[in-house]
């Protein structure tokens, strides 16, 4: 089965911050490209890359991506990159104007959810997000639990009659 260029199973993820959404209360997602040398963009097709921990902020207008992770090329040469260097994220000045209106309000940050491909170009998907706290993440716990529970129940009864 050929996949068109342009769908979006076209996507290669390479990497997903799955804590950030126990963490956060998702408001807003963003796509950004991201700057990179060459031997972080063959680090990131080997899937060596982790985002927890990274956020993003807007300094002099421009969107930076900080604590992003990626491995040194194993068959690099003295022109290896700094694991975690501050990355410079690429959007248009006005949604980058937009997120520093935003994130400058009490309790918001901008927070990476996933890293991936698109059309051969290294992307990543920013989140505005809200802090969660205590009692919210014993909630999702409980829910997801609950939800668990009852699946396996249906499957229960379905495999009996």
């Amino acid at each position: 089965m050929a996949v068109k260029r342009g769908s979006p199973m076209s996507e290669k993820i390479i990497t997903v911050n799955r804590k950030a959404r126990h963490e956060y209360h998702i408001l807003e997602t963003f796509e950004a490209g991201i700057e990179l040398s060459g031997t972080e963009v063959k680090s990131l097709r080997a899937g060596k890359a982790n985002l927890q921990d990274s956020y993003a902020k807007v300094d002099n207008a421009e969107l930076l991506l900080y604590n992003l992770h990626i491995s040194p090329y194993e068959q690099g040469n003295r022109f290896n990159h700094e694991p975690k260097r501050i990355r410079r994220l690429l959007m248009h000045k006005h949604e980058v104007m937009r997120l520093l209106g935003k994130s400058r309000e009490k309790g918001l940050a901008i927070i990476p959810l996933k890293m991936y491909f698109k059309r051969g170009w290294a992307k990543v998907e920013l989140s505005l997000a809200r802090g969660k706290k205590l009692y919210d993440k014993r909630d999702d716990l409980a829910e997801k639990d609950a939800k668990r529970d009852m699946d396996r129940a249906r499957k229960e009864s379905m495999k009996q009659s």
